[in-house]
């Protein structure tokens, strides 16, 4: 299996190459990067089933690029982060192929590279056990994502600036963290970490890697580069950085449990909390948004939430001393991380479909777009389905697991845990309904409304590796979990090197019948439900087929979602931003909700045509817009002393070489300063 790691990086490697060689002039050869980075994706799948089952698998780097003695080594956590990652990576790959390949979508070099490094650092990150390796493949990814959101020419850089900069702030918090870890156990080794006594020091490194890989999943308040960021990228490569990059965070998190067990309590209590405000707060923004993009850019903000409390009911049963708190932790945080990266990638998928389609990806001009693009909107609603937690798709099935997990506050004495559990599983529940009402609307006004003002403008749906693409995500959201105790027994595997697997397992009662670790608390068998629903649905179609004598179909028709008065047509329909304007009114205090009320026209009463042009006849505007609360009151005050030290730091740019080695000798002896310090 090793040969196939190195095979999968150096199609990698090839599909760089193709696209600073080859270029995109020639239509054949820019879809070329994607199709090798699928069958790398492929075998980097492989790689992972591989080691899932207990295969060693190690690549040795011994002095490469300087490193020392380091490896990539595939144990089964690794593994089983491989396995999510580019399983849903393949098609993915296919459909940024399909995209690629029509006319005036890639207009310069540069985006293929970005997709091939960001696989080939995914790679690395999950199998590096050396503190270097792991960071150099991590500032890759950072100026991958840097590459991607800078892409299209034309649009604001801010997108891309905040994401390099928070990438760099996550790069930093790392280097920290683990030199504090190096310095204690001298060495530069992952293994070596886990012998570590309890002191200040291992707890401050703690934190630090916590820091670390808590921007790059978005977690509150380091959040703000994701929505802006998953909004620049173009097209179907939104899901590589959203279904396929972002759960290097994850394993990041799930690594650093591994190595270093018991968190200090404060810090697990601090992660419950901001996962169960990043979820609210994420949701809260992707109900009321307009534009398709940023509804399920702000989603995946919400999923970070819900992924981080299950991590934080881990790191409680970690401090605690409880594997069974442990294992149900780790295991609806991981279930909610599976159906994210699928329905996340298909979201965004057919997003760039209905984009490439329309021209546009504002709600409003999208009414009704599932009648013509069939695939696309089926995989919309598919995913905004999964990803609303409903039954017989794999997010109704993880989201009961987080819910089941924090119900399991009263096997802790200590009020200091209870308290948040209780507070955090409030959130989560609330989370849960506006989850419903956010992509209710996706389902109910964008994919089955009335067709809307660009329906006669749809040009053809996404091509055939895009469809393949869209069915296969589409198929995993539900096939997941129909075999959700197999999915089970998979990652009670991958999560050997954090709980037993025993304690894991556990949550398997039966064949088909689930609980959350703890027996007799609840059962749950997603199996059984995907055979009973449907069959539940067939049998009361019968039963309306048999005693309707023919009058079933002889109903009233209307068009799905139509505003309470049944006349109502053309623009005055019901549209999305009507449908959001209660949440902004119930979470205004979240949302920071702005409302105006204006007069538009007083002097002829607004119109032309104006039946009574007068002042009495005057027709009035009415705006409603929300605040990015976190960007508002954090991150704008710093701006003017940002720019100071920035006009400062200018100063000390002179073009003169003697002052450059001297500014790199000063860093070099206050870097070794510290390490002596701390060792």
């Amino acid at each position: 299996m090793t040969a196939v790691l190195i095979a999968a990086l150096g199609l990698l490697g090839l599909a760089l190459l193709a696209d600073l060689v080859l270029g995109v002039r020639h239509a054949w050869a820019r879809p070329l990067p994607y199709l090798l980075g699928a069958a790398a994706a492929t075998l980097l799948t492989i790689v992972g089933a591989a080691g899932l089952t207990g295969h060693p698998i190690r690549l040795s780097l011994d002095a490469f690029l300087g490193f020392g003695a380091a490896d990539l080594t595939v144990d089964r956590l690794s593994a089983l982060f491989l396995v999510i990652s580019f399983s849903v990576a393949v098609p993915v790959s296919l459909a940024c192929a399909d995209w690629a390949v029509r006319p005036h979508r890639v207009r310069a070099r540069g985006l293929s590279c970005a997709y091939a490094l960001a696989f080939a650092s995914i790679a690395v990150i999950v199998t590096a056990d050396h503190v270097f390796v792991f960071l150099f493949a991590w500032e890759t990814l950072t100026v991958a994502f840097y590459l991607m959101t800078a892409h299209q020419r034309g649009c604001t850089a801010t997108p891309a600036i905040v994401t390099i900069a928070l990438g760099k702030v996550s790069g930093a918090a790392l280097l920290v963290g683990l030199l504090l870890l190096a310095a204690q156990s001298r060495s530069f080794s992952f293994p070596s970490f886990t012998t570590l006594p309890h002191t200040g020091v291992r707890d401050a490194a703690y934190a630090l890697l916590v820091l670390g890989f808590a921007v790059k999943v978005g977690l509150v308040p380091v959040h703000v580069w994701m929505p802006r960021g998953y909004r620049a990228a173009p097209g179907p490569l939104r899901a590589v950085m959203a279904g396929v990059a972002v759960n290097v965070g994850f394993y990041g998190l799930w690594r650093t449990l591994a190595l270093l067990h018991q968190p200090p309590p404060w810090l697990a209590v601090v992660v419950l909390l901001l996962g169960g405000a990043t979820a609210l707060l994420g949701i809260a923004h992707a109900t009321v948004q307009t534009d398709l993009a940023e509804v399920v850019a702000y989603s995946s903000v919400e999923n970070a939430g819900l992924i981080t409390v299950g991590y934080a009911v881990a790191m409680i049963g970690a401090a605690a001393s409880m594997p069974p708190l442990i294992a149900v932790g780790l295991l609806a945080a991981t279930l909610q991380t599976i159906a994210h990266a699928l329905a996340k990638s298909l979201l965004f998928t057919a997003t760039a479909g209905i984009e490439d389609a329309t021209g546009t990806t504002e709600l409003d001009d999208l009414r009704g777009v599932g009648h013509r693009l069939r695939f696309s909107g089926t995989g919309l609603a598919i995913g905004a389905l999964t990803l609303a937690g409903l039954p017989l798709t794999a997010g109704f099935v993880s989201e009961w697991f987080l819910l089941e997990a924090l119900m399991q506050q009263f096997r802790l004495g200590a009020l200091g845990y209870t308290l948040p559990l209780a507070v955090t599983g409030a959130l989560v529940a609330l989370t849960a309904g506006f989850a419903a009402v956010a992509f209710v609307r996706i389902v109910g006004l964008t994919v089955l409304g009335p067709r809307g003002p660009r329906d006669a403008e749809l040009a053809r749906d996404t091509g055939p590796l895009g469809k393949l693409a869209l069915t296969a995500l589409g198929a995993g959201c539900l096939a997941v979990a129909a075999v959700a105790p197999l999915q089970v027994r998979v990652i009670a595997a991958g999560l050997g090197p954090i709980v037993p697997r025993d304690a894991t397992g556990s949550a398997i009662k039966g064949p088909w019948v689930l609980q959350p670790v703890f027996p007799g608390f609840s059962i749950l068998s997603p199996s059984w439900l995907a055979v009973v629903l449907p069959a539940l649905l067939a049998g009361a179609g019968l039963l309306c087929l048999v005693f309707a004598r023919g009058r079933m179909f002889a109903v009233r028709r209307v068009p799905a979602w139509r505003s309470a008065t049944g006349g109502v047509e053309g623009e005055n329909q019901y549209k999305p931003f009507a449908f959001t304007n209660p949440t902004r009114k119930v979470l205004a205090n979240v949302l920071l909700t702005r409302a105006e009320l204006r007069t538009v026209e007083r002097q002829s009463g607004g119109r032309d045509d104006d039946p009574r042009p007068d002042a009495a006849g005057a027709h009035l505007g009415y705006t409603s817009d929300v605040v990015e609360a976190v960007e508002q009151f954090l991150y704008r005050p710093l701006l003017r002393p940002l720019r100071a030290a920035v006009r400062t730091a200018k100063r000390l740019q002179n073009g003169r070489l003697d002052a450059y080695v001297g500014y790199l000798l000063i860093a070099f002896v206050a870097v070794l300063a510290l390490v002596l310090i701390l060792a």
